[in-house]
């Protein structure tokens, strides 16, 4: 089975980078950009600059932008292309420990800690022995009334595997500010699922192929790239398992007041994008600013129609 590890960076290769590109049942692929040094290298893995990206999909190019996290649908794309039946998302700065990408769940049958909850959205942090946190993209209206004693053991067949990071986690910023956590999280309390859909990153998580057509890291919503690809994803019929810390995040420098700023197009409609969800599968064009739903519209016409 060929795996495949997506990237993108504006920095020499890093730790990570190099333990990930040092994994020789994987196969590594790195996405530049305008910032990243152009002497750029990797032992075993494919490096893909700025002027290749533009070639692949000049269109794709322009609407997503330079300088961004989201150039990273270009690894995604060609991953995809060179066959990959799983392909991992992760970020230079999560540092994988020993068996990362081993105990791969996606497309088999596993038992889950399974969370019945009534509110819109599931937040996973929540249910560790972090429970004071929560995970980036959880709607804050929603943090009151987390509750987590409807818990079974139950059999699911997940599409995606988001595995959680040890050290500095993904919560927002208000949460980072207010708690600056640095965590180690309990493998007993893995894995986790739930009946309702759940936040998760593009910093270590793990994706089947055939999720791929519907899993577009949305570009110009600031710190909700993900999020709401990860939302948009689960209303079209994905399963979602999240997986014991597997990276070790030596966070890049971050502004936490900037990061909630790019955050708050979250803060103002992430509950109400997760409801319109629930009744609409592609109501996630409705919430997208202009550019972004050009970006996905180009982004699909590479996957043939179901």
């Amino acid at each position: 089975m060929k795996k495949a590890i997506v990237t993108t960076t504006i920095n020499a290769p890093t730790k990570a980078i190099r333990l990930f590109d040092a994994m020789t049942d994987w196969e590594l692929v790195v996405i530049g950009d305008l910032k990243t040094p152009p002497d750029y290298r990797l032992e075993r893995g494919r490096y893909v600059d700025p002027k290749s990206q533009v070639k692949y999909d000049p269109a794709l190019s322009e609407a997503i932008g330079w300088n961004c996290i989201q150039r990273r649908n270009f690894g995604v794309l060609i991953a995809y292309d060179m066959g990959a039946e799983v392909i991992a998302v992760v970020d230079d700065d999560n540092v994988p420990l020993p068996g990362w990408g081993e105990q791969l769940m996606l497309g088999r049958e596993i038992e889950a800690n399974y969370y019945e909850t009534t509110l819109a959205v599931f937040d996973p942090v929540g249910a560790t022995n972090h429970g004071n946190l929560w995970h980036r993209g959880y709607p804050l209206q929603l943090l009151p009334k987390r509750n987590y004693a409807a818990k079974t053991r139950r059999l699911i067949r997940p599409d995606v595997q988001a595995d959680f990071w040890n050290g500095d986690p993904d919560i927002d910023a208000i949460c980072r500010m207010e708690h600056a956590p640095l965590c180690k999280f309990d493998d007993a309390f893995f894995p986790i699922s739930s009946n309702k859909p759940a936040p998760f990153n593009s910093q270590n998580t793990f994706l089947s192929r055939r999720a791929i057509q519907h899993y577009f890291l949305f570009p110009h919503c600031g710190r909700m790239d993900d999020i709401w690809a990860a939302y948009h994803l689960q209303a079209k019929g994905s399963t979602v398992v999240f997986g014991k810390a597997s990276v070790y995040q030596e966070r890049n420098i971050h502004d936490p007041v900037l990061d909630m700023r790019q955050e708050y197009l979250g803060y103002e409609h992430n509950l109400q994008l997760v409801e319109a969800l629930a009744k609409d599968s592609d109501a996630i064009l409705g919430f997208l600013p202009g550019r972004a739903s050009w970006a996905f519209n180009l982004y699909k016409r590479h996957f043939p129609r179901a």
